[in-house]
């Protein structure tokens, strides 16, 4: 399972005044607790500062890089902070995110293809968001198929199905979880990856659906999610379903994840 790390997004006010301040310091640690805790890329988002995204987003890419040997998610819809962050990154970033919408598609297109990188495909056409299972395998087909007539390795697409409010619509539980499905079936060898915790937006005790979610999403083929992987209860939540879809031989991962005190008190 990959892990994004989610914690560095200016929307969290410590986040954003460490970033006002230029707290190095702060933002590293951020960075640390999840690449310890078992995070595969570190998000980074400085979407709040508008008019300075793009210094922040470099800042942010430089200083983590700086002391975490981690690539990073470099989270924004703006193509120029985008083509300046990528440009300081070591190694392969991944890029969230595109879509369907015309002029994010053609902008975003050319910083995809024109460095190493993994990217993010949302879901979105250029005149609504989904709603149902259909919508989001429609919208995924031809995106990934776009992607790859230009030269993007399918195993580098992460297509996200758009994970929204059960509280708005309880409808959209199975309509994600039918859409992951489908596209992991569909074309072997891609990612489906979610923001998890947009499906408990609205209701109590979000972190009980998050986790269940989080386990109905991988068993119908979840491959990568955006969530925080300093939650020792989301993370024993994926060791030990992933244990139990059979994809830990022996149980290795999951004893060494008891033994290394990953797992929360149950």
């Amino acid at each position: 399972m990959i892990i994004v790390g989610e914690k560095i997004n200016t929307s969290r006010k410590k986040i954003a005044e460490a970033v006002e301040n230029r707290d190095a310091d702060f933002i590293v640690q951020a960075a640390k607790d999840q690449a310890e805790a078992g995070a595969s890329f570190i998000d980074v988002n400085a979407g709040t500062f508008v008019e300075r995204e793009t210094e922040c987003l470099c800042w942010l890419v430089e200083t983590v890089q700086a002391h975490i040997d981690l690539p990073l998610c470099l989270d924004s819809p703006d193509p120029a902070a985008l083509s300046e962050a990528i440009k300081l990154h070591k190694g392969e970033p991944m890029i969230n995110s595109i879509s369907l919408e015309r002029d994010r598609y053609d902008a975003l297109l050319p910083v995809i293809t024109s460095n190493p990188c993994h990217v993010v495909a949302l879901c979105m056409t250029q005149t609504a968001m989904p709603t149902s299972v259909e919508d989001r395998v429609e919208a995924a087909t031809e995106l990934i198929n776009k992607l790859i007539d230009k030269g993007v390795p399918i195993e580098k697409i992460y297509v996200d199905p758009l994970v929204q409010p059960v509280s708005v619509d309880v409808r959209m539980g199975p309509a994600i979880l039918g859409a992951i499905s489908k596209i992991m079936q569909g074309f072997p060898g891609v990612n489906t990856i979610c923001g998890l915790s947009n499906v408990s937006f609205g209701l109590p005790h979000r972190s009980l659906i998050n986790r269940n979610f989080l386990a109905l999403a991988v068993a119908n083929g979840l491959s990568a999610a955006i969530m925080d992987p300093t939650d020792k209860k989301l993370m024993s939540t994926i060791i030990s379903v992933e244990m139990l879809l059979g994809r830990d031989e022996y149980c290795e991962k999951y004893i060494d994840a008891y033994q290394n005190g990953i797992f929360a008190d149950q």
